[in-house]
């Protein structure tokens, strides 16, 4: 019986420590990073003379499982299935103890609800670690050459033609930009355009329209200044799909941030066709916001061949564009000399 208490414990304290180390150093996540500490602390023994008779008990070198080879091992190719794994090893661990504790809990002063009402507590605390790495990761490939599918720019050609070309020639994000035709014609248009950038391990984002990146199952969804109120749109969106935001000063960048943007699009970086009363930024906001922010920041705005260099040195870590791209007569390779350029100065 004590061996069991004692392994059980180990697991539940040893899974514990992972997933708190997760959120504090990965998602750098306070409030979960303290609900797993204060969890940890609750669960495990303070009874010095427990401590010392499951120390006592502790048989590790004739445990007949503790080598066994396990085919699952070897899936946790990366955090998340980690998190899932150590969560699936900690929750398991609680149902052993709340069932032995239904029979032997006077005896070792252990109390059965306390360990149920702790595995229900992580199956949720889970599903937020979880979804918060999926959206970090997302945050991770904010990078490169961001390619806006503004369908008053294709010229008369195919929306998907274009993306796929765009990413044939290096970009790494795709958004879909449509402010003419109704939402309900854009679905297919968009689940067909997220389906293309999953393929290509590209990030798919919707602009303004938050049940469209919803229905799509898009990456994330780009909002502005004057389109609907950020607080609300983070409440909305499914805990895995970034938030971006765009801002034309150093204090709209700072308040977005706040709020839960996971990325800022500063702009615009120079005058631009594409977007008639757009408020000009330059490079000096750039790289006033990239200084004061820790999460990407994308430039935007009349951005072309002749002046990404200086908006890369100025410190984007993403360049959008609609013309410099959609404007060119051959999509993939005006995609692939921007991202070269683009490529060459991040390096440096």
């Amino acid at each position: 019986m004590l061996r069991i208490l004692d392994v059980n414990l180990n697991r539940i304290g040893e899974g514990l420590r992972l997933l708190e180390d997760v959120t504090r150093f990965i998602l750098n996540d306070p409030e979960l990073s303290e609900q797993l500490k204060n969890m940890r602390h609750e669960l495990l023994p303070k009874d010095r003379s427990l401590q010392k008779r499951l120390l006592k008990a502790r048989r590790a070198s004739e445990d007949v499982g503790a080598f066994l080879d396990v085919d699952s091992e070897a899936e946790r190719t990366d955090t998340v299935s980690l998190v899932s794994a150590n969560s699936r090893r900690v929750q398991q661990s609680l149902r052993v103890l709340e069932e032995l504790a239904k029979v032997h809990g006077d005896d070792f002063g252990l109390d059965w609800d306390k360990f149920k009402h702790a595995r229900f507590a992580l199956y949720t605390l889970e599903q937020k670690i979880v979804l918060e790495l999926l959206r970090h990761n997302k945050k991770e490939k904010v990078s490169g050459l961001y390619v806006i599918i503004d369908t008053q720019a294709l010229r008369g050609r195919s929306e998907l033609e274009v993306a796929r070309q765009a990413i044939q020639g290096g970009a790494r994000i795709i958004q879909l930009r449509d402010k003419l035709r109704p939402k309900g014609m854009l679905v297919p248009l968009a689940r067909e355009l997220k389906k293309l950038c999953a393929e290509s391990d590209v990030l798919f984002i919707v602009n303004d329209y938050i049940d469209l990146a919803i229905d799509s199952d898009a990456d994330g969804l780009h909002i502005g200044q004057e389109d609907l109120p950020f607080d609300t749109a983070r409440k909305m969106l499914p805990g895995d799909k970034i938030l971006g935001c765009s801002s034309a000063t150093l204090e709209e960048a700072i308040k977005a941030e706040k709020e839960g943007a996971d990325y800022i699009a500063v702009g615009s970086i120079y005058p631009t066709p594409s977007k008639s009363g757009t408020r000009l930024a330059g490079l000096k906001i750039l790289r006033q916001v990239k200084k004061k922010v820790s999460v990407p920041v994308v430039a935007i705005g009349g951005i072309n061949e002749d002046n990404i260099t200086s908006v890369i040195s100025s410190g984007a870590d993403a360049v959008a564009v609609i013309s410099a791209v959609l404007g060119a007569d051959d999509v993939k390779e005006a995609s692939q000399r921007l991202t070269k350029i683009i490529n060459r100065g991040s390096a440096k």
